[in-house]
């Protein structure tokens, strides 16, 4: 006998969102339903993070019986984990122990730290990369992509031109001129892109196209 648990899926993540939409749309007084009903998307988007960090840690678990490098860097995630899990969870978000708050010292000065190094290394990959390209299909597109690249990673860092100057002065203007117009443009038009793709998803799930949960 076929199972139903598809059809009721289906049924019940169109009707949820299109209550949602018309409740967000249209000038109604049931504030109440529309805020529960995305409270309730908020506490399965909260297990769905749960569930996922179970997972990550069931899997690094198991790395670490296999031996080798794989399992002395699953060790290190795993010490890392606990250890922020512990401080946030015992002190809280911002509690302290002796002065110091262990969560927002972790942050600080491990998190930020490693996300600073490697977006510089991005940066650096980057660039390598750009000059690779220009070497082996030389064009305008490369050449552009590069000088740009080079632009503002020197307008970024006063250092490597000596200090303060008037050249330091222009490369810095051509720096904030890039990136806050056609990289910000560009930026932008992505973020539309997605919002576009991601109205064209929820509409394709409401009519019953797509059944990513289950059907």
């Amino acid at each position: 006998m076929k199972s139903n648990t598809p059809i009721v899926s289906t049924a019940v993540a169109m009707l949820s969102g299109l209550v949602v939409l018309l409740l967000l749309l249209l000038p109604t007084n049931l504030d109440a339903l529309y805020t529960a009903l995305i409270r309730w998307a908020a506490a399965l988007a909260a297990v769905a993070l749960l569930v996922g960090l179970v997972n990550l840690v069931n899997v690094h678990i198991e790395k670490t019986s296999g031996g080798g490098a794989d399992a002395a860097n699953s060790g290190a995630l795993l010490a890392a984990f606990g250890l922020t899990f512990l401080a946030a969870f015992i002190l809280g978000p911002n509690g302290s122990a002796g002065g110091v708050e262990p969560a927002n010292w972790l942050f600080q000065y491990v998190q930020v730290p490693v996300e600073t190094s490697l977006m510089a290394l991005l940066a650096v990959s980057l660039v390598y990369a750009a000059a690779r390209l220009l070497r082996r299909v030389p064009n305008l597109f490369s050449i552009v992509f590069i000088g740009t690249a080079l632009l503002v990673l020197l307008g970024a860092s006063t250092l490597a031109l000596g200090g303060p100057g008037l050249l330091v002065d222009v490369i810095a203007g051509v720096r904030d001129w890039i990136t806050q117009v056609p990289a910000a443009a560009g930026a932008r038009g992505l973020l539309v892109g997605v919002a576009l793709g991601s109205v064209a998803a929820g509409l394709r799930i409401l009519i019953g196209t797509d059944r990513p949960f289950g059907g």
